[in-house]
């Protein structure tokens, strides 16, 4: 891709989060997201459809990021391991803004949705239960729901 059609969209995608740090989606124009990141709004729809679209797009970059953190070896035995869990909160301390927001606003639904959507697609081929008499959609199941309940919670208390 062009760098500067990417440098464009970056930029976008930049403005759009300080804005959401400040205001809930609703009241963010798609004018102010264009003033914010220097571009025109023709250049906003042209790699978006609209400010709910870059929502998803930004959400989908973040949360890529926190699971690149938490499978960065990429071997089953490492997704539960210490290290795993202190590269995840560590990857949460630097963008400890952005995941307060998103957890914190009326678009918290979405955001958490998404997040169980992203662990559980990298999850569920790296779990191995081969030796467990267990099914391995309720496993999980539950490590994606025990995992985001315990990054909201962190979030929330610290």
């Amino acid at each position: 891709m062009d760098r500067r059609i990417e440098k464009s969209k970056q930029a976008i995608m930049d403005a759009f989060m300080i804005l959401i740090l400040k205001k809930d989606l609703e009241s963010i124009t798609v004018g102010e997201i264009a003033e914010k990141a220097n571009v025109n709004r023709g250049t906003v729809y042209l790699h978006f459809t609209d400010k709910y679209d870059l929502r998803d797009k930004c959400l989908d970059n973040y949360l890529t990021q926190l699971t690149k953190a938490c499978i960065q070896d990429h071997k089953v035995e490492k997704i539960t391991s210490k290290s795993s869990l202190i590269r995840v909160f560590e990857h949460l301390e630097v963008n400890y803004e952005i995941y307060s927001a998103m957890l914190s606003n009326k678009e918290s639904s979405v955001f958490r949705k998404r997040m169980k959507e992203i662990f559980k697609d990298g999850l569920i081929n790296r779990v191995d239960l081969s030796e467990q008499k267990v099914n391995k959609e309720i496993s999980v199941e539950f490590l994606v729901s025990a995992g985001v309940g315990v990054l909201e919670w962190w979030i929330y208390n610290f």
